[in-house]
C-alpha cells in the first residue's frame, strides 16, 4: 500500500515539475516539442510565448498560425481545441475542468472547451469549462464567460454578454499568422 501510493506522489510530482519546465522554457520551439511530447497535437507554425501553463497537455489541440500570449493557463484535462489562426492574449484563462460548488463532496465536473478559427481571447479572460467560442469571434479584456458564443460576436463584462459584432464578410484568407498578443 505505502509502494503504490509513493509511485503515485512520485509520477503527481513529474508532471507539476514538467509544467514547471514548459513555463521557464525560453524556446517556443522547445515548448512546442515538450507539449507533443506528452501528447499534445499542435501545428508546426504555432507560437507560444513564455511562461505558459498547460494542465494535461494529452487534450490538447492546436490548429495552424496560433498565437498564445504570455501567462496563459490552457487547462486540457476534459479536452481543449483551438482552430486555426486562434489569439489567446496575455493571463487569458481557458478551463474544461472545475469543482461543483453545489455538490456537497465539492466533487470536479467538466467538458470539453473548443475555440473556433480566427477567435480571439483579450488579456486576462476567463473561458469556464464547456463553452464553444465561435469563428471570429472576441472576447474583451476581463471578460468571465460563462456560455457559448456565435460566431463573429463581441462578448464582454462579468459574467460576458454581447456587447457588439464584428463584420461576417471579413478576408481571413488575408491574416495568414495572427500575432496580436
Amino acid at each position: 500500500m505505502k509502494i503504490k501510493k509513493y509511485i503515485r506522489s512520485w509520477l503527481n510530482s513529474r508532471e507539476w515539475l514538467f509544467i514547471v519546465l514548459l513555463k521557464h522554457t525560453p524556446s517556443r520551439h522547445l515548448r512546442r516539442a515538450m507539449l507533443r511530447s506528452k501528447g499534445a497535437t499542435i501545428e508546426k507554425d504555432v507560437a507560444m510565448f513564455a511562461s505558459i501553463e498547460v494542465r494535461n497537455p494529452m487534450g490538447l489541440t492546436i490548429g495552424h498560425g496560433c498565437s498564445i500570449g504570455p501567462k496563459v493557463l490552457l487547462d486540457a484535462r476534459k479536452g481543449l481545441t483551438l482552430g486555426k489562426s486562434v489569439t489567446i492574449a496575455y493571463d487569458a484563462i481557458v478551463w474544461t475542468l472545475h469543482h461543483d460548488m453545489q455538490a456537497k463532496d465539492f466533487r470536479t465536473i467538466g467538458a470539453p472547451t473548443i475555440i473556433d478559427d480566427y477567435a480571439w481571447i483579450c488579456s486576462r479572460a476567463i473561458l469556464l469549462p464547456g463553452v464553444h467560442i465561435g469563428k471570429g469571434a472576441v472576447v474583451a479584456s476581463g471578460a468571465v464567460v460563462t456560455h457559448d458564443i456565435p460566431p463573429h460576436e463581441v462578448w464582454g463584462g462579468i459574467p460576458a454578454k454581447k456587447i457588439g459584432e464584428r463584420t461576417k464578410d471579413l478576408d481571413y484568407s488575408a491574416y495568414g499568422y495572427v500575432h496580436m498578443v
